[in-house]
């Protein structure tokens, strides 16, 4: 399993799709961090995430980042987001994949291909997984709530 420094991960997904960001008030920029998760929520392989927003900079986000799978069959496990009471959104930026989601732990497994521009949803009570299904790297955008009331 390959891990890959940051700068590398930023340019080779920048020969996808455009890293950059205009924060509210701010000057245009690219990737604040990028987080390495290897066999993510018991899946396979390696997912990066690069983070496109500091904490401070939007209102109940906790993610707002390109979940990047570069090989096939890189997988992020079935999870959900327990007690936080966050829901996410996914929105496929590059690449096909698969996006599978579930009612609580015994729930039916429903799985859907996902290609360029689906977007997913899962409540704060699902649990989700998704997994790259080709050799071109999957990305995808997530941004990831909670609610604080």
């Amino acid at each position: 399993m390959q891990i890959l420094e940051a700068n590398q991960v930023i340019e080779r997904v920048s020969q996808y799709i455009d890293l950059s960001v205009v924060p509210f008030g701010k000057d245009k920029r690219s990737v604040v961090r990028v987080d390495t998760r290897k066999l993510m929520y018991g899946g396979e392989g390696v997912i990066y995430l690069l983070q496109m927003f500091d904490v401070d900079e939007l209102i109940n986000n906790r993610i707002a980042c390109f979940m990047v799978f570069f090989s096939k069959n890189d997988q992020a496990g079935f999870h959900d987001h327990g007690p936080r009471g966050e829901e996410e959104i996914y929105v496929v930026m590059h690449g096909e994949g698969e996006y599978s989601d579930k009612a609580g732990d015994d729930g039916e497994i429903r799985t859907h291909k996902i290609v360029k521009g689906n977007i997913t949803a899962v409540s704060n009570e699902g649990f989700h997984s998704v997994r790259n299904t080709t050799d071109e790297p999957l990305i995808i955008f997530v941004i990831t709530t909670n609610n604080t009331d």
